[in-house]
């Protein structure tokens, strides 16, 4: 992608994509998907230049994204947290419409939980994910494994990250300090201390009144399931999407190092308090990018929920760093 100066040279110019939830998910999704031809024909529908849709660069804050997934990983985070506090986000006409809900899962939702969380392993297991050493990242039946202790180390290092800013963290009984390092953190006291904020299912809804079911729907219907679980749960049977786009809606299916145009330079952040989706997905999309020989930055920035662009100066010098380098 070429701009023209003053002098009528031609210089390249080095797109960076930046969004938020919602928007760190797009952002992801353009960086994972350059060049597919998955989208040639609504490219074409659009109108838009013949021309490569690459970008150099991703800062995504907090993407929800795999969303097939996300509902296992959730409740592989929350399972046997039944309360919640959420902002409920359906559509009506329409349009977004968000109302604050505090309450407590029914037995059919908790079952569903139980259910959900007991499928997460499969699923993690089969991406065969590996640490910077190469070690593999791994979850047993019950849930605890290797990929369980590299969320846990990314945690230890944000909490580290407050402590040497001159935070006081000895009130959170969840981490453990000795001579001002962070040794453990315990997983299910950090859970219970960020707590639930979605009932079973929190993203592809039985009853499809999820934003992420609005997100799927068509011109002839409002909004559909995009996972068989929920699918199978609704008792109105109201189907399914179409497989190519639900693939399409999804950047972990696309990340590949065979695939040219995937974006090399990635900076990740999900908040240390955010539960608005589980961790495990930002964390799952760094491992995989970086697996596939991307440049990933990845950090839980201590005292963040569910949002973006809160640490700017260090967005741009990043930004600046990436941009040198090639």
């Amino acid at each position: 992608i070429y701009s023209v100066n003053k002098t009528k040279k031609r210089r390249k110019v080095k797109i960076i994509s930046n969004g938020t939830s919602a928007g760190g998910a797009m952002s992801a999704l353009l960086g994972a998907t350059g060049d597919s031809s998955d989208y040639e024909k609504y490219l074409t529908e659009l109108g838009a230049a013949d021309a490569s849709d690459t970008v150099y660069a991703v800062s995504a804050y907090c993407p929800i994204t795999n969303l097939e997934n996300a509902d296992m990983a959730y409740e592989w985070m929350f399972n046997g947290i039944n309360d919640y506090t959420s902002m409920k986000i359906t559509m009506e006409n329409g349009k977004p419409n968000r109302e604050k809900v505090n309450g407590e899962m029914n037995s059919t939702q908790i079952e569903w939980s139980n259910q959900l969380a007991k499928k997460f392993p499969e699923y993690v297991n089969g991406l065969n994910l590996k640490d910077e050493s190469g070690n593999s990242l791994t979850l047993n039946n019950d849930g605890s494994g290797s990929f369980e202790e590299y969320l846990k180390s990314l945690i230890i290092d944000s909490a580290q990250s407050a402590i040497d800013s001159g935070e006081d963290v000895s009130p959170l009984e969840w981490i453990k300090v000795s001579g001002g390092k962070v040794t453990d953190i315990d997983f299910d006291g950090y859970k219970k201390y960020i707590g639930r904020m979605k009932p079973t299912m929190a993203f592809d809804g039985a009853d499809v009144q999820n934003a992420e079911n609005n997100e799927f729907g068509t011109a002839q219907t409002d909004s559909l399931h995009f996972t068989k679980f929920a699918a199978d749960a609704d008792e109105n049977n109201v189907g399914m999407a179409d497989e190519q786009i639900i693939k399409m809606m999804n950047p972990m299916e696309y990340i590949s190092s065979e695939n040219t145009g995937m974006t090399k330079y990635w900076r990740i952040r999900h908040g240390v308090k955010d539960s608005d989706t589980a961790f495990p997905i930002p964390a799952i999309l760094a491992l995989k990018l970086e697996n596939s020989g991307a440049d990933v930055d990845i950090a839980i920035p201590w005292g963040q929920g569910h949002g973006g662009d809160y640490d700017l100066d260090e967005l741009f010098a990043w930004t600046e760093t990436v941009v040198k380098a090639q």
